[in-house]
């Protein structure tokens, strides 16, 4: 899987963006950013973060304009 998406439990920024990825058929695993220290030190700010191969393509919120502009669909 070529997505993942840095979120927070009880961020709507964060299930926003969830659901725009299902939406759009984009698959991705999630990642609690409280859960993990490295994760927490790079992203704590910056929830929902939409990561692909390790590189960072949105970060904050989500629009379908944007997403539809980085992945090109």
């Amino acid at each position: 899987m070529d997505y993942v998406l840095i979120s927070r439990k009880g961020c709507h920024l964060c299930l926003e963006a969830e659901a725009m990825l299902a939406a759009q058929g984009i698959a991705h695993i999630c990642l609690d950013v409280d859960a993990d220290e490295s994760l927490k030190k790079a992203y704590t700010f910056r929830v929902p973060v939409l990561l692909k191969e390790g590189r960072v393509l949105l970060e904050g919120k989500f629009t379908l304009e944007r997403l539809s502009r980085k992945l090109s669909l």
